[in-house]
């Protein structure tokens, strides 16, 4: 079996059966019975997810990192390996960042065992990337002593293959939850003026939230105040008592995110005191924005050149969140795109959707990037 067709095998088997964040449970047996055959240590600090070891040949140890957690999703793909598992669906390429490091891992300990590995090498199998913070939660209980670098990669659709993105400092945004409660007092339609409405002060609040991004922040800077979820109202004959409203700031910028939060505080105050109900605001810090070491970028480019891969510098962040960003604790960081669009072959879906898909010859470029930074440029 070439490497291809092994890499493919296992990106394949884990796309058939995906599993949400902390539910990865079948996931993370399939890695530990990968890790048993190849007689490879490893570890599970949490309830899923597990951390492999390869010992090399030198004091140093640089680790590597794949998320393993499906998403909610429906899959719509028609392909012999679609998901088994109804309403799950790796739709962000999780599976193959895992088949990915499989790769990796499997050439690590055939060199460890020939005497030839250079460096130590640490293989995170990170589960609850989607949502938890599953990194954060790793990093309360695992301790591994000196890391001197830890890399991660994800998979791009936005860019072509042979393409890898990289961006020194800030690469991904940071992501913040918010959320307003409003406590309002009922009252019957023929008498709506003795109530308080929570549904008018809703749309107030909403409304006023579409208006932060163009008229209180730089207009060069590309930021995100979605409003995802908003309920109000118990009966078509009563003024609403209660109303809720959900949503999430993206932001690279952190002057940015706090002038959004000041907003949406004074904002809450201005409709309490207008329409008289309890209006309260609260934010619920999500992941940090991913921020390269400038230091590694010369390794990171250095690999990348040498597997005459196309390095494209983004000049903004993204503005999604990644939990990558929690490992900044642990060690200098970097953390790159890998184009996988084919247009030929119909891969253009994006990330998150029901039709993504990609050709798995990438994940061994993927596991040749790795190889490379570790044996040629670290």
């Amino acid at each position: 079996m070439t490497e291809l067709e092994a890499v493919r095998s296992y990106r394949r088997k884990l796309h058939q059966f995906p599993e949400l964040s902390l539910e990865e449970h079948r996931t993370t047996e399939y890695i530990t019975a990968f890790l048993n055959s190849l007689d490879i240590t490893f570890e599970q600090p949490l309830k899923t997810g597990v951390v492999a070891y390869v010992r090399g040949n030198s004091d140093r140890t640089f680790a590597f990192r794949a998320d393993i957690d499906g998403l909610p999703i429906q899959e719509e793909n028609d392909v012999e390996y679609r998901s088994r598992n109804d309403g799950r669906m790796h739709a962000c390429g999780h599976d193959g960042h895992t088949a990915a490091m499989m790769l990796f891992i499997e050439r690590c300990k055939t060199l460890s065992d020939k005497g030839s590995l250079k460096h130590n090498v640490i293989c995170i199998f990170q589960p609850s990337e989607e949502t938890g913070a599953g990194a954060r939660q790793l990093l309360d209980v695992w301790h591994p002593g000196d890391v001197e670098a830890i890399f991660g990669i994800h998979m791009m659709p936005e860019e072509d293959e042979g393409t890898v993105v990289v961006r020194d400092e800030e690469i991904t945004a940071s992501a913040t939850e918010f959320r307003f409660y409003i406590k309002g007092s009922s009252a019957h339609v023929a008498a709506k003026h003795e109530g308080v409405s929570a549904i008018e002060t809703l749309l107030c609040i909403s409304s006023q939230l579409t208006q932060l991004q163009h008229f209180h922040l730089n207009g060069l800077n590309r930021n995100i105040i979605h409003i995802g979820n908003l309920q109000a109202g118990e009966a078509i004959n009563t003024v609403a008592s209660k109303g809720y409203l959900e949503g999430t700031i993206r932001t690279y910028e952190a002057e940015d995110l706090e002038k959004i939060k000041l907003r949406m505080k004074k904002l809450a105050n201005s409709a309490r005191n207008l329409f008289g109900a309890e209006v309260e605001v609260i934010f619920n810090e999500g992941y940090p924005p991913v921020i390269n070491s400038n230091k590694l970028r010369p390794q990171v480019e250095g690999a990348l050149s040498l597997l005459d891969l196309n390095v494209v510098d983004n000049e903004k962040p993204y503005l999604f969140g990644e939990d990558f960003s929690f490992y900044r604790a642990l060690a200098p960081c970097y953390f790159v795109f890998f184009g996988c669009r084919n247009k030929d072959r119909g891969f253009t879906n994006s990330l998150h959707t029901p039709l993504f898909d990609f050709d798995e010859k990438i994940l061994t470029a993927v596991a040749d990037y790795y190889m490379t930074l570790l044996n040629d440029t670290l």
